[in-house]
């Protein structure tokens, strides 16, 4: 019998199902506000250079009159915000008055900046402006490079010493250096500290999806799955309203980071999974957690009956096969598995490329940040709904290949629309993000499924690397945009058009159990493979002989 018999006979989709999801998504949708925290931490806000130091304001010329005499305007009228006169010109206090070819120069003193809607950023504290401008968007790189580093160690980690270990250690990273970003104050103990926040973002997602699909019965996963993109998208939500509430960029950062230390008290009550558990010979305390679930669903009879013996007649078929060790070579060392990890590491690249270079620079589309932030994240909301009932009556393959290739076109689409037409471009732009945060949540339910219990998590820590890579190629994307506009729009949804063609090739998994081992998956396929060659051998014979139908040939 499978393992998820087990968990029905204990009381299946039951109240500690629902208290552990809801424990373990609490902390994923604050997780969010750090992804798109730069968004207001380090907004840009209008400004202009210092006055030169060895001029003062003349008492009869009002600030407005001075800034207009030091700083020259740009094609639009505004004041130039990188460069300045070398000596106040005047002459251009008088109306209709213009100077040409006065010498001009850098910030040599500082900026001002306007404060009036951000009173502080990492752009106002350490002049990350004009020549220094690349340095904010190096500050997210760091963040997303750290993303991709615990993809990668948090995901082999998982397999080797389980899924709690490490995501408790990930609450109390990010508590602790969170804390530390809003309190150093220099730029390079920024950069430091985010990259240890980004670190922990991949050791809280993937083992709490981990944990929730593993601890879920098969009719429970789809719901349970999409509620972690709920949850991610309510972080989003939460991120416009305490970031419009707070505005200093310290105490904001603060903020959204102590809640990780509450996390990390409680989340040592969370039991480790018990599939990982007998996968590494530790039955003794799975079937103390297994007694926990089933006191705690109304089973307590059933899970006082449990024993070693009872619980190894459950899964000695799916378990017979596991290794001791694995390592990443086992995601391509075997035929199915290769193909799961190639479609994978497409899909996840592309999804992750055009998630992050619509998300992620807020500005650029010329509203408020703050409208901008809770359209986004209003948008997701209906479009998950779709995804979720998609899944559940369709399938997981159809959902997220037609969520992508949906997502592509849009993008393509949004080049065509006029740049002076702002609000349509930025509604456009919303729907794409909504269509790709939809298919980002199914994946992540997806892959947990397409891969064994033996290497679930460094699969798909794996998968996540390659989402880490496209997170930081979408910032040189939009660098493009320098040489034509249409390259970034081309390079965001191409790729994402592609990656759902690639779905195609995977296998469905709605109301599949989870496979537990690669020999077990391997297995699967073949039989997969043989009923469909006799099924077309039957057919092939029928057409030969007309007058025997493929059921008498099998009578």
């Amino acid at each position: 019998m499978a393992f998820t018999d087990l968990l029905d006979a204990l009381g299946g989709v039951g109240r500690f199902q629902l208290v552990y999801t809801a424990l373990l998504l609490l902390p994923c949708s604050l997780l969010a506000c750090h992804n798109f925290l730069q968004n207001f931490t380090a907004a840009v806000p209008r400004h202009h250079c210092q006055g030169p130091a060895n001029h003062t304001v003349v008492t009869d010329h009002g600030s407005g009159a001075w800034l207009r005499a030091t700083v020259p305007l740009d094609r639009l009228g505004a004041p130039e915000p990188c460069r300045r006169f070398t000596e106040p010109q005047w002459a251009l206090l008088s109306p209709n008055a213009s100077v040409h070819g006065a010498a001009t120069e850098g910030c040599k003193d500082g900026w001002v900046y306007d404060r009036s809607v951000f009173p502080s950023t990492i752009v106002m504290e350490w002049d990350l402006v004009c020549e220094a401008r690349t340095l904010r968007d190096l500050a997210q790189s760091i963040y997303m490079a750290g993303v991709l580093v615990g993809a990668a160690v948090f995901g082999s980690l998982a397999d080797r010493l389980g899924r709690k270990a490490p995501l408790v250690w990930s609450y109390l990273q990010l508590a602790v250096s969170g804390a530390a970003t809003a309190y150093f104050g220099s730029f390079g103990a920024y950069c430091v500290f985010r990259f240890l926040m980004g670190m922990t973002f991949s050791g809280i997602i993937l083992n709490s999806l981990s944990l929730v699909v593993e601890w879920m019965p098969t009719r429970g996963r789809t719901v349970a799955g999409v509620l972690l993109g709920f949850s991610f998208t309510l972080g989003q939500l939460i991120l416009a309203g305490v970031a419009y509430l707070i505005r200093p960029w310290r105490w904001l950062q603060f903020a959204v980071s102590a809640p990780f230390l509450i996390f990390f008290l409680y989340s040592w009550w969370l039991p480790e999974s018990s599939r990982w558990l007998l996968l590494h010979g530790k039955s003794q305390l799975a079937l103390q957690n297994l007694r926990k679930v089933a006191a705690m669903n109304g089973r307590e009879e059933e899970g006082e009956r449990l024993t070693k013996e009872v619980l190894t007649s459950y899964i000695q078929n799916e378990f017979a096969s596991v290794r001791t060790s694995s390592s990443v070579l086992d995601l391509f060392r075997t035929p199915a598995i290769r193909k799961v990890t190639c479609c994978l590491m497409v899909v996840w690249f592309s999804n992750s490329l055009a998630y992050y270079g619509l998300a992620m620079d807020l500005q650029k589309f010329g509203l408020s940040v703050y409208l901008v932030q809770v359209l986004f994240g209003v948008i997701d909301v209906p479009a998950m709904l779709v995804a979720t009932t998609s899944m559940i009556y369709v399938g997981r393959r159809a959902t997220v290949a037609a969520f992508l290739i949906l997502a592509g076109l849009m993008v393509i689409a949004n080049m065509f629309v006029p740049g002076d037409m702002q609000t349509l471009r930025t509604a456009q732009a919303a729907l794409g993000k909504g269509c790709l945060a939809s298919s980002f949540i199914c994946v992540y339910l997806f892959t947990g499924e397409l891969y064994p219990t033996e290497i679930r998590q460094m699969g798909m820590g794996f998968a996540s690397v390659n989402a880490r890579l496209g997170g930081l190629a979408a910032p040189l994307i939009t660098m493009l945009g320098g040489f034509s506009t249409v390259l970034p729009p081309v390079g965001f949804g191409a790729p994402s058009i592609l990656a759902g063609l690639a779905v195609c090739f995977l296998a469905e998994t709605r109301n599949v159990p989870l496979v537990e081992t690669i020999e077990a998956m391997e297995r699967r396929v073949k039989e997969g493979l043989s009923r469909k060659d006799a099924e077309e051998k039957r057919e092939e014979i029928s057409l030969q002989q007309p007058g025997v139908s493929p059921l008498r040939e099998t009578i």
